[in-house]
């Protein structure tokens, strides 16, 4: 069930967007507003559970002898 979390994450996330974009457009009634943005919020929430259960396993990954050994992420990589 984890797996499925983590793999929806980007699906939630590009909902997420959508309804922000639809929010802000300002076409919607007050009530369909309301239903947008009580989903944005699960969305949300989904997408803040699948990032820290994502952290925490990156936390176990780096753990040496008893002790957490945090290092930098380099997304860039080794620039040259």
């Amino acid at each position: 069930m984890a797996r499925k979390k983590a793999v929806d994450f980007e699906q939630s996330l590009a909902e997420l967007q959508t309804l922000v974009e639809r929010l802000e457009s300002g076409e919607l009634s007050l009530e369909d507003s309301l239903g947008a943005f009580e989903q944005g919020i699960r969305l949300t929430r989904d997408c803040q559970s699948a990032l820290s259960q994502a952290e925490q396993k990156v936390q176990i990954l780096l753990e040496r002898d008893g002790e957490l050994s945090e290092a930098p992420f380099d997304s860039a990589g080794d620039e040259a």
